[in-house]
């Protein structure tokens, strides 16, 4: 992707605010007639660059921020989830629903982000993403009885889902996107790989309850509240009304989600995404389990090798996001995913606990960029229009899939064995190439 990227996306006249925002002077008005606002006929609309402005590396590091919290909430499962076993002294079906709950929560935050932006622009996501994650992350500090912790993570995957379609269509709009993106999903695995880390030393070194982890969480969501909502309170409704004025005024917001899912990308990307989400988070929140049961790890170099996991899918997104608009979006999927398998094998076939640590962090490395490659692809392929309800749908539905998924994985485990988690993640990195496949390569020339 060039630096400066020339689309069909509608113009639009630059307000006074956006030419303070670089540095500009404002219109110059004199009387009550302004500078026409009429573009020129050879008008192009140019993508924004993330370094622009001084408010947009200040907006585009408050998103970090809270790909960095949501990373480090959707990891403490995998360092935890022992822990609520004994605490709450449920089976694995039943602790598993810690992982399905928060689907609820994507679901209902796929309705309301179209909606929400309309209403309240990108301030009222703000608010309402930060909101929810500090009331959940307070309540679950108090370790209240199992059913309020399951309705508490459902108030989580509001908060999440909502952060994750705002973010991913603001960034994916930009230019260098894929790099871009690739930087905002890094920030999303160092909080993954930082979290198991700390909660296992704090519960195994420092002798910590489970729940004490989450006294830094909710820190950290007062954190993200106060840093997003200052760093987007001039982003009304108003401001995005403006600015997608063509759709919003011959359409309703749920109008726009109904005609996001007319588009077939849209499910093949939701259908790949609900996929890729179910393997990464499976990996992260069941790992700790197979390498202490079935490699006969210590609790602690089992912790360790979750850390490795989330830590190759960081590095991942930030090498990798420079490399694939390099090779292509859809060519490199393909190819990381075909690596993916290859290492999924030798962790399954290889019965020896470094073999199963390095292979494991390899997968992350190589699945780390896949989610930001998704979302390119979909604003490429996507009216911009419909970006935020359809990614907003399939961001949805890959927070589903690391809900569905390690729910299942819990549910079969009980029965079965955690020794099922292998040829289980096999077929889903099979299924996620086939998906893939379906979107054709003519349509990307």
């Amino acid at each position: 992707m060039t630096d400066i990227e020339i689309s069909s996306r509608p113009e639009r006249t630059a307000s006074p605010r956006d030419l303070e925002d670089v540095g500009l002077p404002p219109i110059q008005t004199i009387g009550t007639t302004s500078t026409p606002a009429i573009p020129p006929i050879h008008a192009v609309d140019v993508a924004p660059r993330w370094n622009e402005s001084r408010t947009t590396v200040w907006r585009l590091s408050a998103t970090c921020w809270c790909a960095l919290l949501m990373g480090a909430n959707d990891a403490a499962y995998g360092a935890i989830i022992a822990y609520l076993e004994l605490y709450y002294r449920k089976s694995y079906t039943v602790i598993s629903l810690v992982f399905l709950s928060p689907f609820a929560g994507y679901t209902i935050s796929a309705l309301l982000s179209n909606w929400v932006h309309h209403r309240c622009g990108r301030r009222g996501v703000a608010i309402l993403g930060a909101g929810c994650h500090l009331l959940a992350f307070t309540v679950i500090s108090f370790h209240p009885p199992f059913p309020v912790l399951v309705i508490m993570y459902i108030l989580v995957g509001v908060g999440s889902g909502i952060y994750n379609a705002a973010w991913n269509v603001w960034i994916g709009n930009m230019a260098n996107a894929h790099e871009v993106l690739g930087i905002f999903h890094g920030f999303y695995g160092l909080g993954a790989t930082t979290s198991p880390l700390i909660a296992t030393s704090l519960i195994t070194k420092a002798g910590w309850n489970w729940y004490s982890v989450y006294y830094l969480l909710a820190g950290a969501a007062a954190i993200e509240l106060i840093y997003t909502t200052t760093a987007f309170w001039r982003e009304t409704g108003t401001d995005y009304r403006r600015d997608n004025s063509s759709t919003t005024t011959t359409t309703g917001s749920l109008s726009q989600t109904r005609l996001s899912l007319s588009y077939r990308v849209t499910w093949i990307c939701a259908i790949f995404l609900f996929l890729y989400g179910g393997i990464e988070v499976t990996i992260g929140g069941w790992i700790v389990v197979f390498m202490t049961t079935v490699r006969h790890g210590s609790a602690f170099a089992s912790g360790m090798t979750e850390t490795g996991f989330w830590l190759g899918i960081t590095t991942g997104r930030f090498v990798l996001g420079f490399v694939s608009p390099r090779v292509g979006e859809k060519l490199s999927i393909a190819g990381y995913l075909i690596v993916a398998i290859a290492l999924e094998l030798i962790f399954w076939l290889v019965p020896q606990f470094i073999v199963s640590a390095l292979a494991v962090s390899l997968v992350g490395f190589f699945l780390g960029t896949i989610f930001p490659g998704v979302v390119v692809l979909s604003t490429r392929l996507l009216p911009r229009s419909v970006h935020v309800a359809a990614i907003g749908f399939a961001a949805a539905f890959s927070m589903g899939g690391g809900a569905v998924f390690p729910f299942v994985i819990g549910a079969v485990a009980q029965a079965k064995g955690v020794t099922v988690l292998q040829p289980i993640l096999l077929a889903m990195l099979a299924v996620a190439l086939g998906s893939l496949l379906c979107i054709p390569i003519e349509s990307l020339l």
